[in-house]
């Protein structure tokens, strides 16, 4: 909590700097995302300090990526279209809403390794877990789908505004509607009974995120758009990236052997 006081106080001090909310660029909207996912957890830690202390993890690799080389933290400033009120409305919602979804994601991964060791040591603490974080990852999707929409809706409003029209199929408007559907569809597993149970929940939760993912970075650095913020040649994915995605892929694997819970 005190790392998270001095992260907003970090926040202020560069919007006092340049003049305008700091998430206008790539650095200053991961920092801010890193900022958005500690907060949601701290909103439900009473619920399960498994919340923080995953949300910590989460903001800690985030902050991690926003200091990578080809993110500059320079402070520049705001070109014409972003000198707006709603770049602090609509940006922060949006953000917000990242930071909710990145709560369920990472308590689904938790939940995940949870299955793995219940085939390792079966007991009823673990099973308990499993469940007190399900719906703690359930909550923090919920919140966070919602923000998204919202901050969607927000969106529209501003282009309207801007370019004339609600919506135009820009990359980013895409990716952010299939972010909406993706986790809309997560949230309604539960009604068909062939899907209800906490793991097909989890692993859904787990890998949805990855849209998020495509929405910020993908669109950001590898399509073009009026969202993007790279300019030039695409930065080339980090070779850490595919093991990551690897071991997920094993982790569930392994954790589809034990998914059968009373």
């Amino acid at each position: 909590i005190v790392g998270f006081a001095m992260h907003i106080v970090g926040l202020a001090i560069r919007w006092y700097i340049a003049d305008h909310a700091p998430w206008s660029n790539a650095y200053e909207s991961i920092v801010f995302i890193a900022a958005s996912t500690v907060f949601a957890g701290i909103i439900l830690a009473r619920k399960s300090p498994f919340a923080l202390a995953g949300t910590a993890i989460l903001a800690g690799v985030t902050m991690g990526v926003a200091h990578m080389n080809f993110i500059n933290p320079e402070i520049t400033n705001l070109v014409p279209v972003l000198k707006s009120y709603w770049l602090m409305v609509h940006v922060a919602t949006i953000i917000s809403g990242d930071g909710f979804l990145g709560l369920g994601s990472i308590l689904s991964l938790l939940v995940l390794i949870l299955y793995v060791l219940r085939g390792i040591k079966n007991n009823a603490n673990i099973d308990r877990s499993i469940k007190e974080l399900s719906n703690l990852s359930e909550m923090g999707l919920i919140i966070g789908l919602f923000l998204l929409t919202i901050g969607n809706f927000l969106g529209g409003i501003w282009a309207n505004e801007s370019w004339g029209r609600y919506w135009g199929w820009d990359a980013k408007e895409t990716w952010a509607a299939v972010s909406i559907l993706i986790y809309a569809t997560v949230l309604h597993l539960r009604f068909v009974p062939a899907l209800k149970s906490n793991f097909v929940f989890n692993m859904a939760s787990t890998w949805a995120y990855f849209s998020v993912l495509m929405t910020y970075f993908g669109v950001n650095y590898y399509l073009s758009g009026l969202h993007s913020y790279a300019a030039g040649d695409p930065v080339p994915i980090p070779v850490w990236v595919y093991y990551a995605v690897a071991g997920l892929f094993v982790l569930t694997l392994l954790a589809a052997r034990n998914r059968k819970l009373t």
